[in-house]
């Protein structure tokens, strides 16, 4: 059986994590197969939207540890760099979606431990249901949190209440979470929610919307200088594209129009 099944629904992808009876901990496979639904995704123009869930009672338990144990090699493999990466295969899990040139919504729900956590954190949004139960768990196994991580709490947290988080592995719920800025909002039903905010993201050009996930990605670390550097150059490659006179004519005439395939890849 399949650990990662993608959904197609025009525009929008759903890759669903098929491990319900482990809550979905992230095994060999697992790493393998949301990798690889990663890659595929990136070169797909008509993608405008991913939304990122899970079947059974959890999104992600954490890293299926005991599977690993039993299968030491598979664990040194995953965990070297490929020359051609700056990530290893534990990093990359999480930081494939950040590759994504469009937007990725995570919905989470029961636990979300350890590598589930930090894979939902290099989500763009994180809709929750409120009593999702959310830990940075590694120090529970005497470990740090080494998949992406360290870059996606920083860019939430102050520093001392990462540390605490990453040194204590105490549990939170959704709602304390959303408090805290690790969760963007917390539904009833976060799907519905997700597949509302796909909606409305694929009114809107979808080279407007990669160029505002990249923008900002590469703009918010940077210097002023950087990152005045980089609005300029993104909004010119817009200025220039068709899409963005497709916006103005729907602005003009009231009405929704076809955009045509997204151009912007990085």
């Amino acid at each position: 059986m399949p650990a990662v099944r993608i959904e197609r629904h025009g525009a929008i992808a759903e890759v669903v994590l098929t491990r319900p009876e482990k809550h979905n901990a992230v095994g060999s496979d697992t790493l393998a197969e949301l990798i690889s639904a990663g890659r595929v995704l990136r070169g797909d123009r008509d993608l405008r939207v991913v939304i990122l869930r899970a079947e059974g009672p959890s999104f992600c338990s954490g890293l299926d540890i005991p599977g690993f144990m039993k299968r030491p090699a598979s664990m040194v493999s995953n965990f070297l760099r490929p020359f051609w990466r700056n990530t290893n295969n534990f990093q990359e899990v999480a930081w494939v979606w950040r590759r994504l040139p469009v937007p990725v919504i995570a919905v989470l729900h029961g636990r979300c431990y350890g590598a589930g956590l930090q894979i939902a954190l290099a989500a763009d949004f994180r809709l929750a249901t409120p009593d999702c139960e959310l830990s940075v768990m590694e120090a529970k196994w005497g470990l740090v949190p080494d998949m992406s991580g360290t870059v996606t709490l920083r860019e939430l947290l102050p520093l001392d209440v990462a540390k605490k988080l990453a040194m204590t592995a105490e549990l939170f719920s959704a709602e304390q979470g959303r408090a805290l800025g690790l969760v963007t909002e917390t539904h009833a039903d976060p799907l519905a929610a997700a597949r509302t905010l796909a909606g409305q993201l694929i009114a809107r050009s979808p080279d407007s919307v990669a160029s505002t996930k990249l923008l900002f990605q590469r703009a918010w670390p940077a210097s002023v200088a950087r990152a005045f550097c980089l609005e300029r150059w993104y909004q010119l490659r817009l200025l220039l594209g068709r899409n963005q006179k497709l916006s103005i004519k729907a602005v003009q005439t009231k009405s929704p129009v076809t955009f045509l395939p997204r151009r912007v890849q990085r």
